[in-house]
Protein backbone atom coordinates (compact mmCIF):
# COMPACT_ATOMS: atom_id res chain seq x y z
CA UNK A 1 0.00 0.00 0.00
CA UNK A 2 2.72 3.54 -1.71
CA UNK A 3 3.43 2.97 -1.36
CA UNK A 4 3.04 2.81 -0.22
CA UNK A 5 2.14 0.41 2.48
CA UNK A 6 3.65 1.37 5.53
CA UNK A 7 1.27 0.80 8.59
CA UNK A 8 2.00 3.28 11.74
CA UNK A 9 -0.01 1.29 14.69
CA UNK A 10 0.03 2.32 18.27
CA UNK A 11 2.45 0.66 20.35
CA UNK A 12 4.09 1.10 23.63
CA UNK A 13 6.04 4.58 23.80
CA UNK A 14 9.30 5.08 23.88
CA UNK A 15 12.70 6.48 25.33
CA UNK A 16 12.69 9.80 23.95
CA UNK A 17 16.47 9.80 24.21
CA UNK A 18 17.23 6.48 21.97
CA UNK A 19 14.58 7.72 19.27
CA UNK A 20 16.89 10.88 19.09
CA UNK A 21 19.72 9.41 18.50
CA UNK A 22 17.87 7.16 15.91
CA UNK A 23 16.92 10.34 13.93
CA UNK A 24 20.37 11.74 14.15
CA UNK A 25 21.99 8.19 12.67
CA UNK A 26 23.67 8.64 9.18
CA UNK A 27 22.18 6.95 6.50
CA UNK A 28 25.05 5.29 4.93
CA UNK A 29 24.76 2.44 2.65
CA UNK A 30 26.49 0.49 -0.23
CA UNK A 31 26.38 2.67 -3.39
CA UNK A 32 24.51 1.19 -6.01
CA UNK A 33 25.69 3.41 -8.67
CA UNK A 34 22.70 3.93 -11.89
CA UNK A 35 22.74 6.06 -15.09
CA UNK A 36 19.38 6.29 -17.25
CA UNK A 37 18.29 4.17 -19.97
CA UNK A 38 17.12 5.75 -22.60
CA UNK A 39 13.74 5.47 -23.55
CA UNK A 40 13.28 1.70 -25.52
CA UNK A 41 16.49 0.25 -24.76
CA UNK A 42 16.80 -3.07 -23.45
CA UNK A 43 19.06 -4.66 -20.96
CA UNK A 44 21.02 -8.32 -21.79
CA UNK A 45 20.52 -11.03 -19.00
CA UNK A 46 21.78 -12.58 -16.98
CA UNK A 47 23.27 -10.48 -14.63
CA UNK A 48 22.71 -6.55 -14.03
CA UNK A 49 20.44 -4.93 -14.71
CA UNK A 50 21.25 -2.13 -17.42
CA UNK A 51 18.62 0.06 -15.97
CA UNK A 52 21.63 0.61 -13.51
CA UNK A 53 25.19 2.21 -14.87
CA UNK A 54 26.98 0.53 -12.08
CA UNK A 55 27.18 -3.14 -11.08
CA UNK A 56 24.07 -4.41 -9.27
CA UNK A 57 24.15 -8.19 -8.45
CA UNK A 58 21.58 -10.47 -9.47
CA UNK A 59 19.13 -12.29 -7.15
CA UNK A 60 20.16 -13.26 -4.50
CA UNK A 61 20.86 -9.98 -3.48
CA UNK A 62 22.28 -10.59 0.12
CA UNK A 63 23.55 -13.44 2.15
CA UNK A 64 19.58 -13.39 3.86
CA UNK A 65 18.91 -14.39 0.29
CA UNK A 66 20.91 -17.64 0.31
CA UNK A 67 19.30 -19.51 2.98
CA UNK A 68 17.99 -22.02 0.88
CA UNK A 69 16.60 -19.79 -1.44
CA UNK A 70 13.84 -18.75 1.46
CA UNK A 71 11.65 -22.30 0.38
CA UNK A 72 11.26 -20.43 -3.12
CA UNK A 73 11.71 -22.16 -6.32
CA UNK A 74 12.55 -21.20 -9.91
CA UNK A 75 8.93 -20.57 -10.19
CA UNK A 76 8.22 -17.68 -12.61
CA UNK A 77 5.49 -15.42 -11.54
CA UNK A 78 2.65 -16.43 -13.84
CA UNK A 79 -0.91 -17.70 -12.95
CA UNK A 80 -1.85 -20.96 -11.56
CA UNK A 81 -1.60 -24.07 -13.50
CA UNK A 82 -4.01 -24.38 -16.46
CA UNK A 83 -4.46 -27.83 -14.91
CA UNK A 84 -6.85 -25.88 -12.56
CA UNK A 85 -10.47 -25.95 -12.82
CA UNK A 86 -11.01 -23.60 -16.55
CA UNK A 87 -14.13 -22.51 -15.37
CA UNK A 88 -13.39 -21.13 -12.48
CA UNK A 89 -13.77 -17.68 -11.92
CA UNK A 90 -10.70 -15.41 -11.61
CA UNK A 91 -12.28 -11.67 -11.68
CA UNK A 92 -15.75 -10.68 -11.24
CA UNK A 93 -17.05 -7.09 -10.72
CA UNK A 94 -18.52 -4.20 -13.00
CA UNK A 95 -16.37 -4.77 -15.34
CA UNK A 96 -17.11 -8.65 -16.47
CA UNK A 97 -16.54 -11.83 -14.99
CA UNK A 98 -13.24 -13.94 -16.11
CA UNK A 99 -12.59 -17.83 -15.78
CA UNK A 100 -8.66 -18.59 -15.05
CA UNK A 101 -9.03 -20.28 -18.83
CA UNK A 102 -10.45 -16.70 -20.10
CA UNK A 103 -7.84 -15.06 -17.86
CA UNK A 104 -4.99 -17.34 -19.26
CA UNK A 105 -5.98 -16.56 -22.88
CA UNK A 106 -6.04 -12.76 -22.57
CA UNK A 107 -2.83 -12.59 -20.88
CA UNK A 108 -1.51 -14.95 -23.64
CA UNK A 109 -3.17 -12.96 -26.13
CA UNK A 110 -1.70 -9.34 -24.57
CA UNK A 111 1.70 -11.20 -24.19
CA UNK A 112 1.91 -11.80 -28.15
CA UNK A 113 0.37 -8.11 -29.13
CA UNK A 114 3.05 -6.31 -26.91
CA UNK A 115 5.94 -8.33 -28.28
CA UNK A 116 4.61 -7.63 -32.22
CA UNK A 117 4.78 -3.67 -30.49
CA UNK A 118 8.77 -4.31 -29.98
CA UNK A 119 8.62 -4.75 -25.63
CA UNK A 120 10.82 -7.04 -24.57
CA UNK A 121 12.80 -8.26 -21.65
CA UNK A 122 13.62 -4.86 -19.52
CA UNK A 123 11.39 -2.70 -21.83
CA UNK A 124 8.85 -0.51 -19.44
CA UNK A 125 4.94 -0.73 -20.01
CA UNK A 126 2.95 2.05 -18.28
CA UNK A 127 -0.58 1.41 -16.99
CA UNK A 128 -3.38 4.41 -16.49
CA UNK A 129 -6.67 3.37 -15.01
CA UNK A 130 -8.78 2.61 -12.66
CA UNK A 131 -8.67 -0.87 -11.09
CA UNK A 132 -9.65 -2.74 -13.92
CA UNK A 133 -8.55 -6.13 -15.11
CA UNK A 134 -6.86 -5.14 -17.96
CA UNK A 135 -3.81 -4.18 -15.11
CA UNK A 136 -3.52 -7.94 -14.08
CA UNK A 137 -3.73 -8.94 -17.59
CA UNK A 138 -1.05 -6.46 -18.17
CA UNK A 139 1.22 -7.16 -15.39
CA UNK A 140 1.06 -11.66 -16.33
CA UNK A 141 1.80 -10.32 -19.59
CA UNK A 142 5.01 -8.87 -18.59
CA UNK A 143 5.83 -10.81 -16.56
CA UNK A 144 6.42 -13.77 -19.97
CA UNK A 145 7.73 -11.57 -21.76
CA UNK A 146 10.77 -10.24 -18.86
CA UNK A 147 9.10 -6.48 -18.99
CA UNK A 148 8.67 -4.48 -16.79
CA UNK A 149 4.81 -2.97 -15.49
CA UNK A 150 4.83 0.58 -14.31
CA UNK A 151 1.79 1.41 -12.73
CA UNK A 152 0.42 5.26 -12.78
CA UNK A 153 -1.70 7.07 -10.36
CA UNK A 154 -4.70 8.05 -12.25
CA UNK A 155 -5.15 11.07 -9.85
CA UNK A 156 -1.91 12.75 -10.54
CA UNK A 157 -2.06 15.92 -12.01
CA UNK A 158 -0.28 15.40 -16.39
CA UNK A 159 2.94 17.11 -14.98
CA UNK A 160 3.41 14.53 -12.27
CA UNK A 161 2.67 11.71 -14.57
CA UNK A 162 4.96 13.06 -17.26
CA UNK A 163 7.80 12.77 -14.87
CA UNK A 164 7.44 8.97 -13.85
CA UNK A 165 7.08 8.14 -17.82
CA UNK A 166 10.13 10.21 -18.62
CA UNK A 167 11.63 8.81 -15.63
CA UNK A 168 10.69 5.17 -16.10
CA UNK A 169 11.76 5.45 -20.01
CA UNK A 170 8.37 3.80 -21.15
CA UNK A 171 8.15 2.55 -24.34
CA UNK A 172 4.01 2.04 -24.11
CA UNK A 173 1.31 3.40 -22.38
CA UNK A 174 -1.80 1.50 -22.00
CA UNK A 175 -4.64 2.87 -20.81
CA UNK A 176 -8.47 2.26 -20.19
CA UNK A 177 -10.73 4.26 -22.12
CA UNK A 178 -11.89 6.85 -19.87
CA UNK A 179 -8.41 7.53 -19.20
CA UNK A 180 -7.20 7.89 -22.89
CA UNK A 181 -7.35 11.98 -22.54
CA UNK A 182 -5.62 11.29 -19.60
CA UNK A 183 -2.47 9.25 -20.76
CA UNK A 184 -2.58 11.42 -24.20
CA UNK A 185 -1.69 14.66 -22.43
CA UNK A 186 0.47 13.11 -20.59
CA UNK A 187 2.35 10.48 -22.45
CA UNK A 188 6.03 12.27 -24.14
CA UNK A 189 7.16 11.78 -27.59
CA UNK A 190 8.33 8.64 -28.24
CA UNK A 191 6.14 6.50 -25.61
CA UNK A 192 3.06 5.21 -27.84
CA UNK A 193 -0.58 4.59 -26.68
CA UNK A 194 -2.56 1.68 -26.59
CA UNK A 195 -6.00 0.61 -25.89
CA UNK A 196 -5.77 -1.60 -22.40
CA UNK A 197 -8.88 -2.84 -23.39
CA UNK A 198 -8.59 -4.10 -26.75
CA UNK A 199 -9.81 -7.72 -27.82
CA UNK A 200 -6.54 -8.97 -28.60
CA UNK A 201 -6.50 -11.99 -31.19
CA UNK A 202 -5.27 -15.38 -29.55
CA UNK A 203 -1.64 -16.10 -29.75
CA UNK A 204 1.29 -17.62 -28.29
CA UNK A 205 4.04 -15.26 -27.01
CA UNK A 206 7.32 -15.78 -26.39
CA UNK A 207 8.43 -16.98 -22.99
CA UNK A 208 11.21 -14.91 -22.15
CA UNK A 209 10.73 -13.98 -18.42
CA UNK A 210 12.91 -15.87 -15.80
CA UNK A 211 12.27 -15.11 -11.51
CA UNK A 212 15.37 -12.38 -11.71
CA UNK A 213 13.82 -10.19 -14.10
CA UNK A 214 12.29 -7.24 -12.73
CA UNK A 215 8.75 -6.87 -13.17
CA UNK A 216 7.47 -3.98 -11.22
CA UNK A 217 8.92 -0.52 -11.19
CA UNK A 218 6.38 1.53 -8.41
CA UNK A 219 6.80 4.80 -7.67
CA UNK A 220 6.65 5.95 -4.13
CA UNK A 221 3.65 8.70 -3.32
CA UNK A 222 5.94 10.67 -2.03
CA UNK A 223 5.12 13.63 0.75
CA UNK A 224 8.12 15.86 -0.25
CA UNK A 225 10.60 15.91 -3.35
CA UNK A 226 9.91 13.63 -6.58
CA UNK A 227 8.66 10.33 -6.55
CA UNK A 228 11.13 7.48 -6.50
CA UNK A 229 10.54 4.55 -8.18
CA UNK A 230 11.18 1.12 -6.62
CA UNK A 231 12.43 -1.97 -8.53
CA UNK A 232 10.67 -5.29 -7.78
CA UNK A 233 11.27 -8.31 -9.55
CA UNK A 234 9.60 -11.44 -10.26
CA UNK A 235 10.95 -13.17 -7.42
CA UNK A 236 9.90 -10.48 -5.38
CA UNK A 237 6.45 -10.71 -6.18
CA UNK A 238 6.41 -14.74 -5.68
CA UNK A 239 7.93 -13.84 -2.50
CA UNK A 240 4.96 -11.42 -1.71
CA UNK A 241 2.30 -13.94 -2.58
CA UNK A 242 3.99 -16.44 0.08
CA UNK A 243 4.04 -14.19 2.57
CA UNK A 244 -0.12 -13.14 2.09
CA UNK A 245 -0.72 -16.64 1.69
CA UNK A 246 0.68 -17.77 4.80
CA UNK A 247 -0.52 -14.62 6.92
CA UNK A 248 -4.09 -14.93 5.84
CA UNK A 249 -4.23 -18.41 5.37
CA UNK A 250 -5.39 -17.63 1.63
CA UNK A 251 -6.12 -20.62 -0.35
CA UNK A 252 -8.47 -21.24 -4.06
CA UNK A 253 -11.57 -21.60 -2.06
CA UNK A 254 -10.94 -17.49 -0.67
CA UNK A 255 -13.06 -14.51 -2.53
CA UNK A 256 -10.74 -11.61 -2.31
CA UNK A 257 -12.78 -8.02 -2.65
CA UNK A 258 -10.21 -5.53 -3.58
CA UNK A 259 -11.14 -1.98 -3.92
CA UNK A 260 -7.89 -0.11 -3.31
CA UNK A 261 -6.02 1.19 -5.87
CA UNK A 262 -3.57 -1.07 -7.38
CA UNK A 263 -1.26 1.35 -8.98
CA UNK A 264 -0.03 1.25 -5.07
CA UNK A 265 1.27 -2.12 -4.19
CA UNK A 266 -1.15 -2.46 -1.06
CA UNK A 267 -3.81 -3.04 -3.42
CA UNK A 268 -2.12 -4.98 -6.00
CA UNK A 269 -0.03 -7.37 -3.95
CA UNK A 270 -1.19 -7.69 -0.55
CA UNK A 271 -4.22 -9.52 -1.55
CA UNK A 272 -5.03 -9.64 -5.06
CA UNK A 273 -1.88 -10.97 -6.70
CA UNK A 274 -1.30 -13.40 -4.28
CA UNK A 275 -5.35 -14.27 -4.72
CA UNK A 276 -4.37 -14.82 -8.53
CA UNK A 277 -1.29 -16.62 -8.00
CA UNK A 278 -3.32 -19.33 -5.29
CA UNK A 279 -6.38 -19.85 -7.75
CA UNK A 280 -8.62 -17.01 -5.74
CA UNK A 281 -11.25 -15.46 -7.01
CA UNK A 282 -10.83 -11.16 -6.86
CA UNK A 283 -14.17 -9.27 -6.82
CA UNK A 284 -12.48 -5.85 -8.49
CA UNK A 285 -14.07 -2.16 -7.75
CA UNK A 286 -13.02 0.64 -10.20
CA UNK A 287 -12.05 2.52 -7.12
CA UNK A 288 -13.90 3.16 -3.11
CA UNK A 289 -17.17 4.29 -2.65
CA UNK A 290 -19.20 3.16 0.66
CA UNK A 291 -22.05 2.06 -0.67
CA UNK A 292 -20.86 0.26 -3.96
CA UNK A 293 -18.44 -1.61 -0.82
CA UNK A 294 -21.34 -2.41 1.07
CA UNK A 295 -23.04 -3.56 -2.13
CA UNK A 296 -20.79 -5.48 -3.53
CA UNK A 297 -20.23 -7.67 -0.14
CA UNK A 298 -23.71 -8.08 0.35
CA UNK A 299 -23.51 -9.99 -4.43
CA UNK A 300 -20.30 -11.37 -3.71
CA UNK A 301 -19.93 -12.96 -0.25
CA UNK A 302 -16.45 -12.16 -0.28
CA UNK A 303 -13.98 -13.91 2.77
CA UNK A 304 -11.35 -11.36 2.57
CA UNK A 305 -10.56 -7.59 1.93
CA UNK A 306 -7.88 -4.94 2.27
CA UNK A 307 -8.53 -1.67 3.73
CA UNK A 308 -6.76 1.93 4.92
CA UNK A 309 -7.51 3.37 7.95
CA UNK A 310 -9.62 6.16 5.86
CA UNK A 311 -11.60 3.51 4.53
CA UNK A 312 -12.39 1.85 7.67
CA UNK A 313 -14.02 5.24 9.01
CA UNK A 314 -15.72 5.92 6.07
CA UNK A 315 -17.30 2.46 6.71
CA UNK A 316 -17.66 2.43 10.01
CA UNK A 317 -19.46 6.11 10.16
CA UNK A 318 -21.76 5.54 7.00
CA UNK A 319 -25.61 4.76 7.73
CA UNK A 320 -25.48 1.60 6.52
CA UNK A 321 -22.84 -0.31 8.35
CA UNK A 322 -25.08 -1.57 11.58
CA UNK A 323 -27.22 -2.89 9.18
CA UNK A 324 -24.38 -4.26 6.78
CA UNK A 325 -24.17 -7.93 6.45
CA UNK A 326 -20.28 -8.51 6.88
CA UNK A 327 -20.35 -12.16 8.30
CA UNK A 328 -18.65 -13.60 5.22
CA UNK A 329 -15.41 -11.93 6.16
CA UNK A 330 -13.54 -14.18 8.22
CA UNK A 331 -10.74 -11.06 8.37
CA UNK A 332 -9.58 -7.72 6.97
CA UNK A 333 -6.10 -6.75 6.34
CA UNK A 334 -4.97 -3.05 7.13
CA UNK A 335 -2.21 -0.70 6.68
CA UNK A 336 -0.46 2.52 5.25
CA UNK A 337 -0.68 4.38 8.15
CA UNK A 338 -1.60 4.27 11.83
CA UNK A 339 -5.17 2.29 12.77
CA UNK A 340 -6.70 3.80 15.60
CA UNK A 341 -7.93 1.23 18.22
CA UNK A 342 -11.71 2.34 18.19
CA UNK A 343 -11.72 1.58 14.49
CA UNK A 344 -10.10 -1.94 14.98
CA UNK A 345 -12.03 -2.19 17.86
CA UNK A 346 -15.43 -1.79 15.66
CA UNK A 347 -14.46 -4.39 13.36
CA UNK A 348 -13.90 -6.51 16.39
CA UNK A 349 -17.15 -6.41 17.47
CA UNK A 350 -18.59 -7.47 14.34
CA UNK A 351 -16.48 -10.53 14.63
CA UNK A 352 -13.49 -9.33 11.83
CA UNK A 353 -10.30 -9.65 13.10
CA UNK A 354 -7.98 -6.54 11.54
CA UNK A 355 -4.84 -8.19 10.37
CA UNK A 356 -1.96 -5.10 10.27
CA UNK A 357 0.47 -5.33 7.49
CA UNK A 358 3.53 -3.12 7.62
CA UNK A 359 6.12 -2.66 4.71
CA UNK A 360 6.46 -0.04 2.36
CA UNK A 361 6.66 0.07 -1.78
CA UNK A 362 10.36 -1.08 -1.11
CA UNK A 363 9.11 -4.29 0.54
CA UNK A 364 6.45 -5.66 -2.47
CA UNK A 365 5.01 -4.57 0.73
CA UNK A 366 4.45 -6.82 3.54
CA UNK A 367 7.59 -7.03 6.26
CA UNK A 368 5.65 -7.79 9.31
CA UNK A 369 2.26 -8.87 9.40
CA UNK A 370 -0.23 -10.35 12.12
CA UNK A 371 -2.15 -13.51 11.79
CA UNK A 372 -5.45 -13.78 12.55
CA UNK A 373 -4.59 -14.95 16.40
CA UNK A 374 -2.30 -12.24 16.82
CA UNK A 375 -4.23 -9.77 15.64
CA UNK A 376 -7.01 -10.53 18.34
CA UNK A 377 -4.31 -11.33 21.04
CA UNK A 378 -2.36 -7.99 20.38
CA UNK A 379 -4.40 -5.21 18.41
CA UNK A 380 -2.55 -2.25 17.68
CA UNK A 381 0.87 -4.25 17.20
CA UNK A 382 2.50 -4.86 13.20
CA UNK A 383 2.72 -8.47 14.28
CA UNK A 384 5.69 -10.32 13.20
CA UNK A 385 8.08 -10.93 10.16
CA UNK A 386 6.54 -12.53 7.55
CA UNK A 387 7.04 -15.77 6.57
CA UNK A 388 10.06 -15.18 3.62
CA UNK A 389 11.53 -11.99 5.77
CA UNK A 390 13.54 -10.67 8.15
CA UNK A 391 12.94 -7.78 10.86
CA UNK A 392 14.85 -6.13 12.96
CA UNK A 393 15.18 -3.14 15.47
CA UNK A 394 18.47 -1.17 15.30
CA UNK A 395 20.03 1.56 17.36
CA UNK A 396 21.89 4.57 16.28
CA UNK A 397 25.10 3.00 15.84
CA UNK A 398 23.84 -0.33 13.40
CA UNK A 399 23.42 -2.89 16.55
CA UNK A 400 20.20 -4.68 16.70
CA UNK A 401 18.23 -3.28 20.05
CA UNK A 402 17.41 -5.70 22.71
CA UNK A 403 13.49 -6.37 23.48
CA UNK A 404 11.92 -2.56 24.36
CA UNK A 405 14.09 -0.76 23.11
CA UNK A 406 13.28 1.54 20.74
CA UNK A 407 15.21 1.99 17.11
CA UNK A 408 14.93 1.83 13.24
CA UNK A 409 12.75 -0.48 12.07
CA UNK A 410 14.79 -2.53 8.86
CA UNK A 411 13.78 -5.34 6.93
CA UNK A 412 15.05 -7.68 4.93
CA UNK A 413 14.01 -10.30 2.22
CA UNK A 414 13.94 -11.89 -0.85
CA UNK A 415 10.44 -9.26 -1.05
CA UNK A 416 12.71 -6.25 -0.85
CA UNK A 417 13.45 -4.29 -3.86
CA UNK A 418 16.85 -3.99 -5.51
CA UNK A 419 16.74 0.12 -5.39
CA UNK A 420 15.74 3.28 -6.98
CA UNK A 421 15.83 3.75 -10.66
CA UNK A 422 17.71 6.41 -11.91
CA UNK A 423 18.52 7.35 -7.56
CA UNK A 424 21.36 6.20 -6.97
CA UNK A 425 22.02 8.77 -3.60
CA UNK A 426 18.56 7.50 -2.40
CA UNK A 427 19.46 3.44 -3.18
CA UNK A 428 22.77 4.03 -0.80
CA UNK A 429 21.15 6.05 1.75
CA UNK A 430 17.64 3.38 2.18
CA UNK A 431 19.68 -0.24 1.18
CA UNK A 432 22.41 -1.70 3.01
CA UNK A 433 23.50 -5.37 2.57
CA UNK A 434 20.02 -6.03 1.73
CA UNK A 435 17.98 -4.15 4.66
CA UNK A 436 15.62 -2.08 3.61
CA UNK A 437 15.81 1.55 6.18
CA UNK A 438 12.35 2.37 6.58
CA UNK A 439 12.77 5.59 8.81
CA UNK A 440 10.50 4.32 11.48
CA UNK A 441 11.33 4.50 14.69
CA UNK A 442 9.81 1.10 16.76
CA UNK A 443 10.68 -1.73 19.04
CA UNK A 444 10.19 -5.50 19.42
CA UNK A 445 8.80 -7.23 22.28
CA UNK A 446 9.60 -9.62 24.41
CA UNK A 447 6.83 -12.25 22.32
CA UNK A 448 8.88 -10.81 19.33
CA UNK A 449 5.92 -8.57 18.28
CA UNK A 450 6.62 -5.41 16.53
CA UNK A 451 5.33 -2.05 17.46
CA UNK A 452 5.44 1.18 15.92
CA UNK A 453 6.14 4.68 17.63
CA UNK A 454 6.80 7.15 14.51
CA UNK A 455 8.38 8.33 11.58
CA UNK A 456 11.59 9.73 12.31
CA UNK A 457 11.45 12.50 10.15
CA UNK A 458 8.24 13.51 11.65
CA UNK A 459 10.19 14.27 15.06
CA UNK A 460 9.66 17.28 16.68
CA UNK A 461 12.08 18.98 18.71
CA UNK A 462 11.69 21.41 21.21
CA UNK A 463 13.80 23.28 23.39
CA UNK A 464 16.40 19.72 23.29
CA UNK A 465 13.23 17.21 24.13
CA UNK A 466 11.83 14.69 21.44
CA UNK A 467 8.47 14.80 20.78
CA UNK A 468 6.73 12.04 18.72
CA UNK A 469 3.23 13.30 16.77
CA UNK A 470 1.79 9.90 17.05
CA UNK A 471 2.21 10.06 20.86
CA UNK A 472 0.39 13.39 21.21
CA UNK A 473 -2.23 12.43 18.12
CA UNK A 474 -3.53 9.03 20.09
CA UNK A 475 -4.84 12.06 23.04
CA UNK A 476 -5.75 14.48 19.84
CA UNK A 477 -8.25 12.09 18.91
CA UNK A 478 -9.73 11.51 21.88
CA UNK A 479 -10.54 15.40 22.44
CA UNK A 480 -14.17 16.72 22.56
CA UNK A 481 -15.43 18.48 19.24
CA UNK A 482 -12.90 16.44 17.22
CA UNK A 483 -13.58 14.71 14.26
CA UNK A 484 -10.02 14.05 13.37
CA UNK A 485 -6.45 15.01 13.91
CA UNK A 486 -2.50 15.79 13.05
CA UNK A 487 0.70 16.90 14.75
CA UNK A 488 3.68 18.69 13.39
CA UNK A 489 5.96 21.05 14.46
CA UNK A 490 6.04 24.66 14.02
CA UNK A 491 9.33 27.38 14.30
CA UNK A 492 9.65 28.64 17.12
CA UNK A 493 12.04 31.81 17.97
CA UNK A 494 12.70 30.36 21.86
CA UNK A 495 11.81 26.84 21.64
CA UNK A 496 13.17 25.80 17.98
CA UNK A 497 10.15 24.21 17.47
CA UNK A 498 6.40 23.89 19.47
CA UNK A 499 3.75 21.20 18.43
CA UNK A 500 0.45 22.39 17.05
CA UNK A 501 -2.69 20.27 16.42
CA UNK A 502 -4.27 20.68 13.04
CA UNK A 503 -7.54 19.29 13.57
CA UNK A 504 -11.30 18.91 11.95
CA UNK A 505 -14.04 20.10 14.31
CA UNK A 506 -17.03 18.59 15.09
CA UNK A 507 -20.31 19.49 16.86
CA UNK A 508 -18.95 21.20 20.13
CA UNK A 509 -15.23 21.90 19.34
CA UNK A 510 -13.85 24.52 21.12
CA UNK A 511 -9.85 25.14 21.03
CA UNK A 512 -9.61 25.65 24.31
CA UNK A 513 -11.26 22.82 25.78
CA UNK A 514 -8.63 20.67 23.03
CA UNK A 515 -5.44 22.18 24.69
CA UNK A 516 -7.35 21.64 28.01
CA UNK A 517 -7.60 18.19 27.37
CA UNK A 518 -4.09 17.45 27.35
CA UNK A 519 -3.59 18.63 30.45
CA UNK A 520 -2.29 15.51 33.16
CA UNK A 521 -2.59 13.44 30.22
CA UNK A 522 1.22 14.00 28.63
CA UNK A 523 4.12 15.69 29.46
CA UNK A 524 4.02 19.63 29.85
CA UNK A 525 6.56 20.01 26.42
CA UNK A 526 4.75 17.74 24.60
CA UNK A 527 1.20 19.53 25.17
CA UNK A 528 0.04 21.69 21.58
CA UNK A 529 0.82 25.12 22.00
CA UNK A 530 -1.83 26.16 19.19
CA UNK A 531 -5.12 23.75 18.12
CA UNK A 532 -5.39 24.81 14.23
CA UNK A 533 -8.96 23.95 12.41
CA UNK A 534 -9.11 22.81 8.70
CA UNK A 535 -12.09 21.52 6.82
CA UNK A 536 -10.15 18.64 5.88
CA UNK A 537 -6.72 17.22 6.81
CA UNK A 538 -4.14 17.14 3.23
CA UNK A 539 -3.97 13.19 2.31
CA UNK A 540 -1.65 11.46 -0.38
CA UNK A 541 -3.93 8.82 -2.53
CA UNK A 542 -3.40 6.33 0.20
CA UNK A 543 -4.86 8.51 3.43
CA UNK A 544 -1.61 9.22 4.41
CA UNK A 545 -1.26 12.72 6.09
CA UNK A 546 1.18 15.34 3.99
CA UNK A 547 3.05 16.30 6.62
CA UNK A 548 4.97 19.28 4.55
CA UNK A 549 1.55 20.93 4.02
CA UNK A 550 0.31 19.96 7.59
CA UNK A 551 3.73 22.11 8.77
CA UNK A 552 2.36 24.62 5.92
CA UNK A 553 -1.00 24.86 7.92
CA UNK A 554 0.27 24.82 11.38
CA UNK A 555 2.31 27.87 10.14
CA UNK A 556 -0.31 30.06 8.69
CA UNK A 557 -2.37 29.46 11.59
Amino acid sequence: MPAAARSCCPGPRSSASTASAARRSTRRGRRMSRGREGRGRRYSPPGPLTCFSGSVPSAPRHPAHRKEGWGLGKEHFSLPNPASPPDAVALSGPAGRLTYAALHGRVAAAAAALAAQGLGRGDRLAFLGQNHPAQLVLLFACARLGAILVPLNWRLAAPELRFILDDSGARLLAATREMAAAAGAAAPPGCALLDAEADWPAAAPPAAGAPDDPLLLVYTSGTTGQPKGAVLDQRALLANAANARHAFALTAADRVLTLLPMFHVGGLNIQTTPALLAGAEVVLLPRFDPEATFAAIAAHRPSLTLLVPAVMQALVAHPGWAAADLSSLRAVGAGSSEVPLPLIEAFHARGIPVQQVYGATETGPIAIVQTREAALAAPGSLGAPALHGEARVVDPRGREAPPGTPGEIQLRGPHVARGYWNAPAATAANFRDGWFRSGDVGLRDAAGRFWFTDRLKHLIISGGENIYPAEVERILRTAPGVLEGAVCGRPDPRWGEVPVAVVVPGPGFEREAVLRHFEGRIARFKQPRAVVAVPALPRTALGKVRVEALREIAARG
